[in-house]
């Protein structure tokens, strides 16, 4: 597995594992658009990805400017391997190493993401307007989970 910076020239197979997720999936595929991908890795954040055998099986994008995480996922046949929690944690060493503003992000209640993210140390902080399970991590929180940020 390499895991590396996702690109521009990466979003159509970033959009392959958006749609074949199982949990959080979109009504229509034309939700989420190449051009909110472009904007999220070129202007708003960064994101990486997880290559098998130069096919992209996991990816996340963290929006900075938002100071929350917009996408992580795995494609389903790349599941329990630890791709998410690698694409994860380098996605958090990165962000906190450019600010020390908490970050935020969204997950359907009792899925196997919220899971996920207690697991991993975010701190729910109630339900959006939607009813998604709302999480917070701070710098500090991270860093007590021996990560280390330059």
């Amino acid at each position: 597995m390499v895991i590396r910076e996702a690109t521009v020239g990466d979003i159509a197979q970033l959009h392959v594992v958006r749609t074949s997720v199982v949990e959080n999936r979109l009504s229509s595929p034309d939700l989420i658009t190449h051009d909110d991908y472009r904007m999220f890795l070129t202007q708003y954040g960064k994101g990486w990805l997880a290559e098998v055998d130069k096919t992209v099986v996991g990816f996340a994008i963290i929006d900075l400017l938002g100071n929350n995480i917009w996408a992580l996922f795995v494609h389903p046949d790349f599941e329990k391997r630890g791709i998410g929690k690698t694409l994860h944690d380098a996605m958090l060493n990165w962000y906190f190493e450019q600010t020390a503003v908490a970050i935020w992000l969204s997950t359907t209640p009792q899925t196997r993401a919220e899971q996920f993210y207690r697991q991993a140390g975010w701190t729910a902080a109630g339900l959006t307007r939607t009813g998604e399970v709302r999480f917070e991590l701070t710098r500090e929180a991270w860093v007590s989970l021996n990560h280390v940020v330059k």
